[in-house]
């Protein structure tokens, strides 16, 4: 099983970059796709319905903002729209496709960096959130959720640790709900089930020379539930061609999705 997940910062605009192209030659069984920023209506150009992928959206009620997608190579039993919170369903946030037991969530965590009132709006999507997932667990689900989490776990995480504990992304709150979900609750960072090089990121900002300086910050996972620890083949972070501000996380499992 191999998924990909990238926050495509407007997926008109990655289209522009050529993301199409390069996910036809990855092979994905899922792809998993954050900030799409359009309505379904929006997107009838064939390219936004990749031929061999049976293709979902969730839009957010206001138009060019957030929104998920799930492109799958197989068609799942049941397709899940919304976690149940209205608060952030209605910004298109959560697309779940289930394959028997198995879960691939498409999952996109508000930032609270531009207010603190966004920062609350956060905070109440992580406690909605947390018991959610230990929900599907309990329920005997295999499950990876995707997405883009907007928070930097550990300091390998964040080029600038230092000067970023005050940020949103980087809160000791934040960090400390990741350690509940990984440390309390079993769920596994599958990017670190295998040893990696320092400083692997997936998002840099588009201010001064982060990119340049690989000044970045890993916020985008794959996050397993304790049953498909041990499943990581391989994880990589695409940087040749940029799509978005985000670059597309790749992970092949040894797992296969379900068939009717």
């Amino acid at each position: 099983m191999k998924i990909i997940t990238i926050n495509a910062n407007g997926i008109r605009a990655a289209a522009r970059k050529g993301v199409f192209e390069w996910l036809a030659e990855q092979g994905a069984d899922v792809v998993c796709i954050q900030e799409t920023k359009a309505q379904v209506a929006q997107l009838s150009d064939p390219i936004f319905h990749p031929e061999g992928y049976h293709c979902y959206y969730h839009d957010a009620e206001k138009k060019g903002y957030s929104g998920v997608a799930l492109y799958c190579r197989h068609k799942p039993d049941e397709v899940i729209a919304g976690m149940g919170f209205e608060e952030l369903d209605s910004e298109g946030r959560y697309l779940e496709a289930r394959y028997d037991k198995l879960s691939v969530i498409s999952l996109y965590l508000p930032s609270g960096s531009s207010k603190e009132e966004r920062q609350e709006v956060k905070y109440r999507g992580m406690d909605f959130l947390l018991p959610k997932l230990k929900a599907l667990r309990d329920e005997g689900r295999d499950v990876v959720i995707c997405g883009d989490w907007n928070i930097a776990h550990k300091k390998e995480d964040i080029k600038n640790w230092r000067g970023n504990q005050k940020n949103s992304g980087f809160l000791p709150e934040e960090r400390a709900w990741l350690d509940t979900l990984f440390d309390d609750e079993g769920y596994v960072d599958a990017f670190r089930e295998l040893e990696q090089e320092e400083h692997e990121y997936t998002w840099w900002s588009n201010r001064g020379q982060a990119w340049a300086n690989n000044t970045g910050w890993r916020i985008d996972y794959h996050i397993l539930s304790p049953s498909l620890k041990g499943t990581v083949l391989n994880a990589s972070v695409y940087r040749e061609s940029r799509f978005s501000d985000h670059a597309p996380l790749t992970i092949e499992y040894d797992y296969e999705i379900p068939k009717l």
